[in-house]
């Protein structure tokens, strides 16, 4: 792909994207893991206690044995399920569920804690992954840079000297590769914020559940 000769600059491209884009995160926070490139702290997995303040659910036994709370459970930890709907649809599993509500809310909310948690530790581990990918490319995008100093440095380098057909194609490349690189950062910016997204999730959840328990 063909960019305008103006629009290029290549050093500037890889030296801002290489020292702000990755730097900053690591300001922001140092990090013992070099894999998690978030400015969220790294926490692998939600701690039941800061979601959930009731009874243990596994004292009212496997959730996933309970077929009417697992398709509660699988419908609320959704994102799909708007948080304005869940009230309604927990007030009809109370009706339904009678004497046995308080045992069945709490296999509910067990189901709950396990799939959020089991999909926010898949994210983790994406995002792990797409950080080393985006390390490969940084490093590719610094190379590309040095490579194009060196052309633009060699013996018949000038003002008045014409650009070499190489030089050209390094520093497209460079361009493009650099344009990539600030895409990726962008959507990880993004997707850091999952995980706390789905505690959040997880928490809210939590209280609407505990709210509808009986007391005693």
């Amino acid at each position: 792909m063909r960019l305008p000769r103006s629009a290029l600059h290549p050093l500037a491209i890889g030296a801002a994207l290489l020292a702000g884009v990755v730097a900053m995160p690591a300001a922001a926070q140092p990090k013992p893991d070099p894999d998690w490139p978030c400015v969220q702290r790294k926490t692998p997995d939600i701690d039941l206690a800061q979601v959930w303040s009731g009874p243990d659910p596994v004292s009212a036994g496997k959730w996933t044995d309970d077929q009417d709370a697992a398709t509660l459970a699988q419908k609320l930890a959704s994102r799909r399920t708007p948080l304005d709907q869940v009230d309604g649809l927990l007030d009809a599993f109370v009706q339904a569920a009678g004497p046995q509500a308080n045992a069945q809310l709490l296999r509910v909310m067990a189901g709950v804690f396990e799939i959020i948690n089991s999909e926010r530790a898949r994210i983790i581990h994406g995002i792990e992954r797409y950080a080393r990918g985006q390390q490969r490319l940084a490093d590719r995008v610094r190379q590309e840079g040095e490579a194009v100093s060196k052309a633009k440095a060699g013996p018949t380098a000038g003002p008045a000297a014409p650009e070499t057909a190489e030089a050209k194609a390094l520093e497209e490349q460079l361009a493009w590769d650099s344009r990539i690189f600030d895409e990726r950062a962008r959507s990880l910016t993004y997707v850091c914020e999952t995980p706390v997204i789905l505690e959040q999730r997880a928490y809210e959840l939590g209280q609407k559940i505990a709210a509808r328990m009986k007391a005693g």
